[in-house]
């Protein structure tokens, strides 16, 4: 018997490897990307940012989705030099939260794989913030993938 356990087991993919779509076929929810600059989300990413010890939480607990919405702050990304001063200095004040929150999604198989499957990194998660118990909005410093 405990040959047997020592010995090497084989591995199987967590999905099919033929899969165009890993995202999701893993999330089994609806992915949906959106380009827009910061300025124009500022409001409502400096709220969501206000929000991440309270949506800590419901990340960790958060397994099924009916909608991911991934909105890419393009003018925010590295790239670009990061975020605009207000945004940049709102994740400053909650810095030790949105690490926290980073991990989380890190941390959540659904989340992870949905902000992947767009190459977004978690580092790259400004915020998160929940429409309604199906959907998730994740505003990102960040560039879509190309087409």
């Amino acid at each position: 018997m405990l040959l047997t356990a020592a010995m090497p087991r084989a591995a199987f993919p967590a999905q099919p490897l033929d899969n165009t779509k890993p995202g999701a076929a893993i999330v089994d929810s609806d992915i949906r990307q959106e380009e827009t600059l910061s300025k124009t989300e500022a409001g409502k990413v400096i709220t969501a940012i206000d929000r991440t010890r309270e949506n800590i939480g419901t990340v960790r607990k958060t397994t099924k989705l009916d909608t991911v919405d991934i909105v890419f702050l393009t003018d925010a990304a590295r790239s670009e030099g990061g975020p605009p001063p207000a945004i940049e200095n709102k994740v400053k004040q909650h810095q030790d939260d949105v690490t926290e929150l980073r991990q989380e999604i890190e941390a959540n198989a659904l989340l992870f794989n949905a902000i992947d499957s767009r190459r977004v990194l978690a580092d790259d998660v400004l915020a998160v913030e929940f429409d309604n118990p199906g959907k998730i909005v994740i505003y990102a410093a960040a560039k879509p993938p190309p087409k």
